[in-house]
């Protein structure tokens, strides 16, 4: 698993990674559950949801030739200061009246997401290959997100009930420097290229050449379906996972505890994730993820106490996480590195406009239908997803001995994962 830390761009890109992650989760149960205690508002609270995938909609579909035109390198740095600055402009949005600064804030902070998430995924096979140390690259990925999940879930549930949001926001918006030093850090070499102006014709031109690229290679066009399915039914559940925590599993302390253990479904997630990238075949493997995934998803909503919901957590961290890291290294492998930002950025304007509609839908199908209600109909969408991925995934052999002709390890041209950049199931 630790084979892709030999590489020196990688470990820098994973460090920062992992210290950015750990910022984002003492946030990310902060500022839902400031919103939810002050207003009692579930659409209040689901909006920070959707103001977070509202930038991958709309900026989504460029972010992808911004990626292949731009350097990678420094277009990962400029965005990770931009998010520093989006962060720390929170605190003037904390006060009740001015959530409309809190909305936007996080709006600017996921714009700087969305231009980074398909700039690392593309970059990370040019550092490490496309073989066995891709595998390890992502289990690491889904470790480091596992472990601060682990670690910063429960943390930021008590220093928010003992230091109060602005640390806990002050801590994000530094480690997001870290991030941006980090990667200042690594190689210029590895298939980096200068930025290039682009008009608008330019732009229509490489959007179309990304679409063919997408529309060429079966297994990726039948993996954006089914993807973008799995995280509407994710979304539509965590939009109500910080107010179910709240008011079924007693306060912020135990909802720190539930994404503990959602944490350490992850960590679970990332041996399993080695030791079957290379040898299961996508369509199986994603098959059987998303149908453990379904009904962990219904065993969580119907607990009514926090013994009962643990394990479930669990089981969603692992299984969903795999269900989120087979497609992107189906997609990294299959995809041509010169294309694969524009590629990888369709996946991520699929993830933003299922998100987005799950954030919206969730919490208003939760009042109308109650947990159990959504619960359900969640579970049931994703063994629907489940059964699409058996029936329109082609049957194919293990991605990795055609890839271990491409040199793995060796820097290549062309191309989450950092914090949230690496889609995780419940966050």
């Amino acid at each position: 698993m630790f084979q892709a830390l030999r590489t020196r761009d990688f470990r820098l890109l994973w460090g920062g990674g992992l210290i950015s992650s750990f910022g984002s989760w003492l946030l990310i149960l902060a500022i839902p559950a400031h919103v939810f205690q002050v207003t009692g508002s579930l659409r209040d609270t689901g909006l920070t949801l959707a103001a977070e995938y509202l930038p991958g909609l709309v900026l989504g579909p460029v972010a992808g030739v911004f990626t292949d035109r731009w350097d990678r390198r420094r277009l990962m740095i400029g965005t990770s200061l931009l998010r520093a600055v989006a962060v720390a402009a929170m605190l003037a949005g904390l006060s009740p009246g001015r959530y409309w600064v809190l909305y936007a804030a996080l709006v600017a902070e996921n714009a700087g997401g969305v231009l980074y998430q398909p700039a690392a995924l593309a970059r990370t096979p040019s550092i490490v290959g496309t073989g066995t140390v891709l595998s390890s690259a992502n289990s690491l990925n889904a470790l480091a997100g596992g472990t601060m999940q682990l670690i910063g879930g429960p943390l930021g549930g008590i220093l928010l009930a003992y230091c109060g949001v602005s640390w806990l926001i002050c801590a994000d918006a530094l480690s997001y420097l870290a991030c941006a030093a980090a990667n200042a850090m690594t190689s210029r070499a590895g298939g980096e290229r200068a930025g290039r102006p682009a008009s608008l014709a330019d732009v229509a031109g490489d959007l179309a050449e990304g679409v063919r690229a997408l529309r060429r290679e079966p297994t990726v066009r039948a993996l954006l379906p089914v993807t973008v399915i799995f995280l509407a039914a994710n979304a539509s559940l965590s939009a109500v996972l910080i107010p179910f925590g709240v008011q079924r599993l007693g306060g912020t302390e135990h909802t720190g505890f539930l994404l503990s253990c959602l944490g350490a479904g992850v960590l679970l997630s990332a041996p399993a994730l080695r030791a079957l990238l290379d040898r299961a075949q996508v369509r199986i493997l994603l098959t059987a993820t998303l149908t453990a995934t379904g009904v962990a998803y219904f065993l969580l909503f119907t607990s009514s106490s926090l013994p009962r919901a643990l394990p479930a957590a669990v089981a969603i961290g692992m299984f969903g996480t795999m269900s989120a890291v087979v497609p992107q290294t189906a997609v990294q492998r299959a995809v041509p590195g010169a294309v694969l930002g524009r590629v990888s950025a369709a996946f991520v304007t699929g993830e933003a406009a299922a998100t987005l509609a799950g954030a919206v839908a969730g919490p208003f199908l939760a009042q109308a239908a109650r947990l159990p209600g959504i619960a359900a109909v969640a579970s049931l969408v994703t063994l629907g997803a489940a059964a699409l991925a058996f029936r329109t995934v082609r049957p194919a052999a293990p991605a990795a001995g055609r890839a271990a002709a491409r040199s793995a390890g060796v820097l290549q041209a062309g191309g989450h994962a950092a914090d949230r950049e690496q889609e995780q199931p419940l966050q």
